[in-house]
């Protein structure tokens, strides 16, 4: 659906030239949910206006449902942003205008036919779930509700490709989840190709089937999102891991408990899939002359399955023994402290 090739955005300042994005492929499969996650100036924003060319690229090429986007005249290019929806961080709604002649707005300008605009209109007010808001204005909206006029106002044209701008940054998390457990609604209902860019990997986890990792212009890391939580390699993939895997307070607890020499090996389990159901612990318990205490543990839930993150310790006179059980499990092992 979406193909990047060599796409690189220079930017000329008074100081000198400075790259947004560096030479990036990468390909995207229609009707997934991809995401691009990186820190601000890692140059995603960038990269997402590129894919409707709001950004001309300096170099390389963008192809979208077969057309290659920065070879196409204005009135190509017109009509080919037709067939990509995007909301924005912060909604970018026209004040003035009603919930339904914000969403018929791109209806006007494409110069549907009014009756066809109202029938259009109607759908995509139940889509999102505004019923009996059309005749609202955006100020008496909440953050959530606004978003979704933007995103019905997205999809007005029948769209195949959605992008979303740090489209939940504004919003506090409840309503953060409503909004994804809306895009992931929508992705299943309409089959549409979803982009997003994010800074939150709560974000990524919950709706994406593949992930990118942006640091300084160019794309570190990619895959599946549970083979990225699984294994990250990139010292930046392994920090947005842990914002959802392993609680704040994590680091600070380990390290108290170091100083306590009483408290044996220390391992980090990783689980995936089916393996974070497994009792392991207790068979570990039952097999092992063993002690074996649960120091901190999160398990989170992707659009492939679950992943778990658990601290253990273990003391005892098979303590190696059960390390060694664990290990020829289907279970990432690592000993972050040895008694």
């Amino acid at each position: 659906m979406i193909t990047l090739s060599k796409l690189a955005k220079t930017f000329q300042t008074k100081d000198g030239s400075v790259t947004a994005v560096d030479h990036i492929d990468l390909s995207i499969d229609q009707g997934e949910i991809f995401g691009v996650i990186g820190y601000s100036g890692a140059g995603k924003s960038t990269l997402i206006r590129m894919l409707n060319m709001l950004e001309a690229p300096s170099s390389g090429e963008v192809e979208v449902a077969g057309r290659s986007m920065n070879t196409l005249g204005k009135r190509a290019l017109r009509e080919a942003r037709q067939e990509i929806g995007m909301i924005f961080q912060h909604f970018n709604l026209l004040w003035s205008r009603t919930v339904a002649d914000n969403i018929a707005f791109p209806l006007e300008i494409k110069g549907v036919p009014k009756a066809e605009q109202k029938q259009r209109v109607n759908e995509l007010i139940e889509l999102v779930g505004l019923e009996g808001r059309g005749g609202s204005y955006p100020a008496q909206l909440s953050g959530g509700q606004k978003q979704r006029v933007g995103i019905a106002r997205a999809l007005a044209n029948n769209p195949k490709v959605l992008l979303c701008d740090e489209a939940t940054s504004a919003l506090d998390p409840k309503t953060t989840d409503s909004i994804l457990d809306l895009l992931v609604d929508i992705n299943k209902k309409l089959g549409l190709t979803i982009v997003l860019i994010t800074h939150e990997m709560h974000v990524i986890r919950k709706i994406c089937h593949r992930v990118a990792v942006m640091e300084n212009g160019s794309v570190v890391e990619q895959g599946d999102v549970l083979e990225v939580f699984r294994r990250p390699q990139q010292d930046m993939t392994k920090e947005f891991v842990r914002q959802v895997t392993e609680p704040e307070e994590t680091e600070e607890a380990l390290r108290h408990l170091f100083e306590d020499d009483s408290i044996g090996h220390v391992l980090q389990l990783t689980f995936v899939g089916s393996e974070a159901q497994r009792p392991l612990i207790n068979d570990v318990v039952r097999a092992y002359d063993v002690e074996v205490s649960i120091l901190q543990g999160k398990i989170s839930q992707t659009q492939h399955g679950s992943y778990g993150s658990l601290f253990i310790s273990i003391t005892g006179a098979q303590a190696e023994d059960a390390i060694a059980f664990i290990k020829e499990q289907q279970v990432e092992v690592e000993v972050i402290r040895h008694a």
